[in-house]
């Protein structure tokens, strides 16, 4: 009897669960010489099926390129799209990100992700929300 009551307790709490963060895997980071206190930031951004960031907002200017999967995106002012492999982006600096997600629930979505703006102590922190 405990063991079910405990295995039933596991499965609601993982039922409830938030989904887990993207997996950004950190590129490059450069210091930009033509603009002195800037930085580039490149990360490669992973969404696993189904999985949706919480709506957001960035400190610096974002491209982002889509190189596998579907996203779904919508950026304050800006009508809910879906991208594809070669559609692109670009998202200013304290923009809202209102809605990130991979579009697909069986196929993993991934972007290239370039950040221009003040350099941050710990690379790949650019997409936490905010």
């Amino acid at each position: 009897m405990r063991s079910s009551l405990f295995l039933t307790s596991i499965l609601m709490l993982a039922a409830i669960a938030p989904a887990k963060a993207t997996q950004d895997d950190a590129l490059l980071t450069a210091a930009l010489t033509q603009a002195p206190g800037k930085s580039l930031e490149a990360l490669r951004v992973h969404y696993a099926p189904g999985e949706a960031s919480k709506p957001h907002s960035h400190d610096c200017d974002a491209y982002v390129y889509v190189l596998s999967g579907h996203v779904r995106s919508q950026v304050e002012g800006q009508p809910l799209r879906v991208y594809a492999p070669g559609d692109d982006w670009f998202e200013p600096a304290g923009a809202q990100h209102l809605v990130s997600a991979n579009a697909s629930d069986s196929e993993p979505a991934t972007m290239l992700v370039v950040f221009v703006g003040q350099p941050h102590a710990q690379p790949g922190s650019r997409t936490q929300s905010r």
